[in-house]
């Protein structure tokens, strides 16, 4: 094994999360789920969403942008909404809370929403994703972040990094599961190659002047690009709109001005969506969810990979084997128990 990574099996990776999260301050009822989130992250071989983002957590926590101790509340809504007030915690309890709400509702309505506010998001949306998923329901979730991103045609940061996650369930096997930020690539992963000093791909951001640059240090500076040019413009300003003033939360700009240069985790709202198949189709989902997997296997059949894919490969590897952490990462980390 290289000196260059620490091995740890998936139980050591989630202690250690827990226990660098524990000694900066964030309480348990958070804890267990705010580690899940990384070590799930690790597991699928997602490092930008693993646990390196205990950096980030344990930097908000100092700068005291996160309620370590929030209680998350369940508040009225309309018969298929869900709201959930996450009193200035971290997403995870609030969805946690809220979950077995919108299950039932969707079950009994056929189509849900469940709106998340007040809440510090610093994770992919899939796990979420999953969660809904897991109850035979299709899920889409939505949430801005802070305006590190240029619009198309623009050269200032507006829009946030803005995720869209979509699941459909499947019979047999892993969803059908896709979460991709409205931009060229995740900010963590510019992180990553600021951290190991690797020059980022041209298409990635732009530096402070809206020239293209292909260092990270600078495009984290200047603004990043969304995918597509004003494909991905358009899809980020509705996700600004959907999971921002619909949700009575922030937009991604709010989010960064509230934030006022401590450089912590967004601060806003979430949406997610559920829908029963059974809802439009009674005693015949089966039979159509079944349709459905002729799809999937018309693109696997040509050669073409499915979403997240990948991502369930090395979950299958990690499971048996751990995972392995960038040593310098571990350090840092280590450090900070100290």
């Amino acid at each position: 094994m290289s000196d260059a990574f620490v091995q740890m099996s998936l139980d050591e990776a989630r202690d250690f999360a827990r226990n660098v999260l524990a000694r900066h301050g964030l309480k348990p009822p958070h804890v267990d789920p705010v580690a899940e989130t990384m070590v799930a992250g690790e597991r699928d071989g997602c490092a930008s969403h693993g646990l390196y983002r205990l950096l980030v957590c344990v930097h908000t926590l100092k700068a005291g942008k996160v309620m370590p101790d929030a209680e998350p509340v369940m508040m009225d809504a309309a018969p298929a909404m869900v709201r959930v007030d996450a009193c200035g915690g971290y997403a995870q309890a609030a969805f946690e809370l809220g979950l077995p709400r919108l299950v039932a509702r969707t079950r009994r309505l056929g189509i849900a929403a469940m709106a998340i506010n007040n809440c510090v998001h610093f994770s992919a949306l899939w796990p979420e994703i999953e969660a809904v998923t897991a109850h035979g329901l299709v899920a889409l979730a939505f949430t801005p972040s802070h305006a590190w991103v240029a619009p198309a045609g623009g050269i200032k940061p507006l829009f946030g990094t803005n995720p869209i996650a979509f699941g459909w369930p499947r019979p047999d096997g892993h969803p059908f599961v896709f979460d991709f930020a409205t931009t060229a690539v995740a900010r963590g992963e510019i992180e990553l190659h600021r951290r190991a000093g690797k020059p980022i791909p041209e298409g990635w951001g732009v530096d402070g002047e809206g020239n293209p640059t292909t260092e990270a240090e600078a495009a984290l500076a200047g603004a990043m690009l969304t995918f597509g040019g004003h494909k991905g413009s358009a899809l980020s300003a509705m996700v600004e709109l959907i999971a921002g003033p619909l949700i009575g939360d922030m937009t991604s700009a709010e989010s960064l001005a509230h934030d006022d240069g401590a450089k912590a985790s967004p601060y806003g709202g979430e949406l997610v969506v559920a829908i029963d198949p059974a809802g439009f189709l009674g005693a015949a989902a089966a039979e159509h969810m079944q349709r459905a997997e002729a799809l999937f296997a018309g693109m696997t059949e040509q050669g073409a990979r499915l979403p997240s894919q990948r991502r369930f490969e090395a979950r299958v590897k990690s499971l048996a084997e751990g995972v392995r952490i960038p040593r310098a990462l571990y350090e840092d980390l280590r450090a900070s128990l100290d």
